[in-house]
Formats: C-alpha cells, sequence, structure tokens
C-alpha cells in the first residue's frame, strides 16, 4: 500500500510539473484572436459567405467538415450492422389523436422546406447542414408518430444518402483538380458573380452547395436511425 501510494504521489508531482511547465507558456494578457480576426477580415473577400462561422466549418476547415459527416454514416451503419439480422417491425396498434395526424399532414410539408431553407441559407444566415437535416428528419419523425402502417422508401434513402457522400468527396476532389488542394472553392475563385452579389443567395461559392449536400445526407442518415428505433424485433 505504501509503494502504491508513493507511486501515485510521484506520478501527480510529474503530471503536475507538465502542467505547470506548460502553464508558463502561456502568453498570458496577449491577444488571442489573431486567428479569428483574420478570418473576420477576409471572409467574405475569400469564400463570399456573410456568415463568417459557415465559412470557417464548410471552407476553412472543411476537411474535417466531411470527417463528421463520416462518423454520423459509420454510426448509422453500425447500427444497421447490429439489426440487419433481426426482423423488426412497427407495433404499434394506436393511431395518432385527429390532432397529431391532421396536423402531421398539414406541417410536413412546411418542415421540409424549413429544414431546405435552414441549409440553402447558411450562408447568409445562422444554419447549415446538420440543423437543416436534423429538422428535415423530424418531419419523418412526425409521419411516424401520426401514422402506424408508415415507412420511409428504404431503397431510395440509401441511394440519395450515398450519392449525397459522394458528392461531398467529388466536390472537393474537383477542388484539388482546379486549384491544387482538397476543398478548394472553385466556384467562388472561378465564378464571383461581382461584389455586388454578395450576401445574395447565389453567392457563397460552394459553400450553399456543401450544406444542401450535407443537409440531405444528415436528413436521410436521421431518418434511419429513427426507422431502427421505433421498430420492435419480432419472432419470425
Amino acid at each position: 500500500m505504501v509503494v502504491k501510494r508513493a507511486l501515485a504521489i510521484i506520478t501527480l508531482l510529474i503530471i503536475g510539473y507538465w502542467l505547470a511547465q506548460g502553464l508558463a507558456g502561456v502568453p498570458f494578457g496577449e491577444d488571442k484572436m489573431l486567428v479569428g480576426q483574420y478570418y473576420l477580415d477576409n471572409v467574405k473577400q475569400q469564400t463570399g459567405s456573410v456568415n463568417a462561422v459557415t465559412a470557417v466549418v464548410v471552407n476553412y476547415r472543411g476537411f474535417d467538415t466531411l470527417g463528421e459527416v463520416t462518423v454520423l454514416f459509420i454510426a448509422s451503419t453500425g447500427v444497421g450492422a447490429l439489426l440487419w439480422r433481426r426482423k423488426k417491425e412497427r407495433t404499434a396498434k394506436t393511431e395518432g389523436s385527429i390532432v397529431l395526424t391532421t396536423g402531421t399532414r398539414l406541417l410536413f410539408p412546411f418542415v421540409m422546406l424549413f429544414g431546405a431553407y435552414i441549409f440553402i441559407h447558411g450562408h447568409l444566415t445562422p444554419g447549415g447542414g446538420f440543423p437543416g437535416g436534423a429538422t428535415i428528419a423530424t418531419a419523418f419523425l412526425l409521419l411516424y408518430l401520426a401514422f402506424i402502417t408508415y415507412e420511409i422508401p428504404h431503397r431510395g434513402f440509401e441511394v440519395t444518402e450515398g450519392l449525397a457522400g459522394m458528392s461531398y468527396v467529388a466536390v472537393g476532389l474537383v477542388g484539388l483538380a482546379i486549384g491544387g488542394y482538397f476543398l478548394f472553392d472553385w466556384i467562388w475563385q472561378t465564378w464571383q458573380f461581382g461584389w455586388d452579389n454578395v450576401g445574395r443567395l447565389l453567392s457563397g461559392g460552394f459553400i450553399p452547395i456543401i450544406y444542401t449536400i450535407i443537409g440531405i445526407k444528415v436528413g436521410t442518415e436521421l431518418s434511419g436511425i429513427i426507422d431502427n428505433m421505433l421498430k420492435e424485433e419480432v419472432s419470425e
């Protein structure tokens, strides 16, 4: 026991020393906004987007965003791989109330439209592919809650999801071929549509295109996860 305690104390002292050394090298009191200020000063000129957050997420660190989409795809694939051998069906016996079913019929197209608005206008207003895709998945969740026989068209969703993922990579590869690096914004750099167009829908280079692709992919993936979660295993 004494030896273990001594080793634990020594380990903590070593870690504490390393942390102290690291903190000693931090330039406290100096301006930490050098990188952030660069984005704010150059975002419109370099990307055509008036939303600096969007430009950072999709343009400056677009490769990292591709990784996030890939993580979601892997998670969705993992859920499918774990459950594909099991026969699962919807076991709900009671349809939603008249308020829920009527409201779903009326609201479904508007929820879909709002989700599309969120990712199409992501370079102009707060939003983007992930919240837009989640909103679209919410529309399909409403259908599942309201109607006991509803199921998403699995084959169509799977094809759409795959095409969206390949489209993201294709846009990046076109940038690699034209500009020399992956996700080079070849649309904004080649066809700027004039500076007077900044702040309008047809601006932002490939940012609205990427966000549309992400929104479609996230929407189909989350809808597939919802489908799996709302079904129960049945005996064959």
